[in-house]
């Protein structure tokens, strides 16, 4: 007679990492990563974090003001872009324009879509779909980096 417990963890890419003489430990992540993310987002403050965090983490990056600003820079070094951001709401072109745009071009292109606004709101205005990988704003590092570094393996 006995009690048999199993105990399923899944799968991680986290290191354990003990501060020498407490016993606590602190999980560290590794962010790192490569390829050319294009950045189309209209606020100032957001689009300078986004690419300094991703430039941090090793990323080279290409800033959009605008819808308009995304597919010319697209256009100028699309066989370099390995994925974009794209801010949902943005003038004279929205993200899923600027998106549908250049899967014209690239139909596999990688693509995370960001907003202030949340993904129903989005969807039910037309300029969100379904099946399309949607972070809201205020963006967290732990939310955003392993997302890009799983989409560009």
């Amino acid at each position: 007679m006995g009690t048999t417990f199993r105990i399923y963890l899944p799968a991680t890419e986290e290191k354990k990492k003990t501060e020498r003489g407490t016993g606590i430990a602190e999980t560290v992540i590794d962010f790192r990563g490569g390829g050319t993310i294009l950045i189309a987002e209209d606020e100032d403050t957001v689009r300078n974090l986004l690419k300094d965090t991703l430039e941090t983490y090793g990323y080279k990056t290409i800033i959009a003001v605008d819808g308009e600003d995304a597919i010319a820079k697209y256009n100028e070094r699309r066989d370099s872009i390995d994925m974009v951001i794209l801010d949902v709401v943005m003038p004279k072109k929205n993200g899923k324009e600027v998106y549908d745009y250049i899967r014209t071009i690239e139909p596999d292109i990688k693509a995370i879509f960001i907003s202030g606004y949340t993904e129903d709101i989005l969807t039910s205005k037309g300029v969100y779909e379904e099946g399309l990988m949607f972070l809201s704003k205020p963006l967290e590092i732990q939310t955003l980096m392993p997302k890009i570094k799983k989409i560009l393996r």
